[in-house]
């Protein structure tokens, strides 16, 4: 089949295309005649006429084509999201069984499951839709249709960050938030609040991270730096059997919820409300040191003029939690920065040890489960570092 130039509008690129890598830049792309609203779909054509596939087109925004297809046989409707929800469902419930091990995951992982734009989490009954694209936005209904045909009786939360809807110019309005539900993942239980200002409700990313680092806590003295809703905390106390837990981070309403996961499991963990900065600077003159620490920030820039400052920070951060390890300890350290690389944290990382006069053995270099994949082609889509160490 030929693609009709009559059926969609068309934007033609600058350039001959030679990429498999969905986006397409704003300085890429001939602006067209005619408005096309944002997140229209678009049939494309690189500078020598070529046509290379249909995409979303957003004029407003950095990245103006999310490539959807390269097949000229295979219009972008609601049978195109359908096939495309269906072979995620697929991997992880065929490939990856993740339904034996847990009922909250990561169930689109945008460029990586051919939906650029979107990222769906489930929790139980509950599924939780995040936007980063005008025309992902646009095609809500047919996403929603065609995940309630996997997951019949599913309630939906769908958001947009704030400054996605203005680089992208649409108004997301989410509905009301779910009230707050229950899941399950390797056996323990955490509480899940979609709606809340932590992302789909909880990092489910991290899942088996925790799990690993739960498996060096037992018997030891446990310190968990950032640590949000309380998920490294309640898998070293309830999974790994360690003598004692501290769970520091800021944020009171993360705290709450954390209180709450521990005791759904029966987890005896102090949670303290503070700058762990500040925290780590009183406790450790007085001598306080931990068996196992883990170091998991939130994301610390969304723009590459961030970096330099993020991979700063980064450091800090890590020279002052390094020196909370006991001599043979084990630290686990994360970044969730998507642009900071893997080579550039473990050499702030690398830094903060020198700094801090201590040697790390690093033995394991990890990252997000395996619910959220990446493409060799889409590099960014990889951005989740855990560093497992032993500190000397």
């Amino acid at each position: 089949m030929t693609p009709d130039p009559a059926a969609l509008p068309t934007v033609t690129l600058k350039i001959e295309r030679r990429s498999s890598h969905p986006w397409v830049f704003q300085k890429m792309v001939e602006r067209p005649a005619a408005r096309i609203p944002p997140g229209s779909v678009v049939e494309v054509r690189d500078n020598t006429g070529r046509w290379v596939g249909r995409a979303f087109y957003n004029g407003h925004s950095r990245i103006s084509l999310r490539m959807l297809t390269a097949n000229p046989d295979e219009p972008v409707d609601a049978a195109f999201f359908a096939r495309k929800i269906a072979d995620a469902v697929a991997f992880r419930r065929d490939v990856l069984q993740l339904d034996a091990v847990t009922d909250a995951y990561r169930l689109v992982h945008s460029e990586a499951d051919g939906l650029s734009g979107l990222v769906v989490d489930r929790f139980a009954d509950t599924l939780v839709l995040e936007f980063f694209a005008a025309g992902m936005y646009r095609q809500r209904a047919a996403v929603m249709d065609a995940l309630a045909q996997h997951y019949p009786g599913a309630k939906f939360y769908w958001f947009a960050e704030e400054h996605v809807g203005k680089q992208e110019s649409f108004d997301c309005r989410p509905p009301e938030p779910p009230p707050p539900g229950v899941v399950t993942e390797h056996g323990l239980r955490f509480r899940v609040a979609p709606g809340s200002k932590h992302k789909t409700g909880f990092f489910v990313d991290q899942r088996d991270n925790r799990k690993r680092f739960a498996g060096f806590c037992g018997g030891k003295r446990v310190l968990d730096l950032c640590c949000n809703t309380g998920g490294f905390s309640v898998y070293a106390k309830a999974l790994g059997g360690a003598a004692e837990v501290v769970g520091v981070d800021l944020d009171e309403q993360a705290l709450e919820l954390a209180r709450g996961n521990a005791h759904l499991n029966n987890a005896r963990v102090r949670f303290v409300q503070a700058d762990i900065f500040q925290w780590l600077r009183e406790v450790i003159p007085h001598g306080e040191r931990f068996d196992a620490v883990v170091l998991d920030p939130a994301k610390l820039t969304r723009d590459r003029e961030g970096v330099e400052a993020a991979l700063k920070k980064y450091c800090d951060m890590n020279r002052l939690a390094i020196l909370a390890v006991a001599p043979g300890g084990v630290f686990l350290t994360c970044s969730c920065t998507g642009l900071v690389s893997e080579a550039d944290f473990l050499e702030s990382v690398r830094r903060a040890a020198w700094q801090a006069g201590r040697q790390l053995q690093v033995f394991e270099v990890g990252g997000a489960g395996p619910d959220h994949p990446f493409l060799l082609s889409v590099p960014e889509g990889r951005y989740l570092k855990a560093v497992f160490c032993r500190v000397s």
